[in-house]
């Protein structure tokens, strides 16, 4: 799959991702502290969030706190974290490390009684003189009541998407986080 470089939050961040990707506020309204992409060909959604910083001193329990803010947000029936690592930025630019998080939630949506498998890649950028934290998540469905869910290879794939979107994310214009 082609990917390309992005413009986020009006050129203020930039990020290597697929060129396929449909941005949702061509479908619907999103706050401005958000940028939300989907996937046209499942139901894989990538979220990128201005959110305050949390008071927490080290990185894991930081993503850690972020990770359990979107399974409470998801009305998740059960989540767990499989992994916490970092990724540094080897650019020279001001871009502050990425703390990374993989996990799995169970969510009924819908009002369904069974639950979907939501495999979680998530990236957390602290800002600390802004006081931000900048998230992003990749929400991957891998058990799903309807026809959204990606099997393993599908997995694989976006487990690289994001992998290179948070490698090549590059906070431009720090002014976006007055």
């Amino acid at each position: 799959m082609s990917s390309s470089t992005r413009e986020l939050f009006g050129g203020a961040i930039t990020a290597v991702a697929p060129i396929t990707l449909v941005d949702a506020s061509d479908l619907r309204q999103i706050p401005d502290t958000q940028e939300v992409f989907l996937y046209p060909d499942s139901s894989v959604s990538i979220v990128v969030e201005v959110l305050q910083r949390v008071d927490r001193n080290d990185d894991d329990s930081a993503i850690r706190f972020h990770f359990d803010s979107l399974a409470h947000d998801n009305e998740a029936i059960s989540s767990a974290v499989d992994a916490v690592g970092v990724i540094p930025n080897t650019r020279g630019d001001k871009t502050p490390k990425a703390i990374t998080l993989t996990g799995v939630q169970s969510v009924a949506k819908f009002n369904k009684v069974d639950e979907d498998q939501v495999r979680v890649l998530m990236a957390l950028f602290r800002v600390e003189d802004k006081r931000v934290d900048l998230v992003v998540t990749f929400n991957v469905p891998v058990q799903s009541q309807d026809q959204g869910a990606v099997d393993q290879e599908g997995w694989n794939t976006m487990q690289n998407h994001f992998d290179a979107f948070v490698r090549s994310l590059c906070i431009v214009d720090f002014g976006l986080f007055v």
